[in-house]
C-alpha cells in the first residue's frame, strides 16, 4: 500500500492500523483541495529541533507549543539565558535523537 502514489504512511497506533472516523475522512476530503499540504516530520513538545530558515538558521533548541503557536526555546550559553521564539513549522526540522 505504501507504494501507491500519494500514500505517505498508514494511520496507526503503534504497530496496529487505526480506523479514521467517517467525519474525519470527509473533513479531509473537503478541505484538502482548498489548501496546499505536504508531509512534515511529526514533532511533539520537548523534541530537539534545528531552525532551517530565517535569521536564526542553524540554531538548535527545544520545541514548545503554546496555544496555537509553535515556539522554539533557544539556550544562549554565551549570555546564560534562554529565549522562546515563535516560529513556523516550515522553519524547523527535528534533530536526531
Amino acid at each position: 500500500m505504501l507504494q501507491v502514489p500519494g500514500v505517505v504512511s498508514i494511520v496507526s497506533s503503534g504497530r496496529e492500523p487505526s480506523a479514521l472516523a467517517s467525519d474525519e475522512i470527509e473533513s479531509l476530503r473537503s478541505g484538502l483541495p482548498q489548501r496546499h499540504f505536504e508531509p512534515h516530520p511529526y514533532l511533539t513538545a520537548g523534541d530537539r529541533v534545528r531552525i532551517v530558515n530565517g535569521p536564526l538558521t542553524g540554531l538548535a533548541g527545544v520545541l514548545v507549543r503554546k496555544k496555537n503557536s509553535v515556539r522554539v526555546v533557544l539556550t544562549l550559553d554565551l549570555i546564560m539565558q534562554s529565549v522562546a521564539v515563535e516560529i513556523g513549522t516550515d522553519e524547523i526540522e527535528p534533530l536526531p535523537k
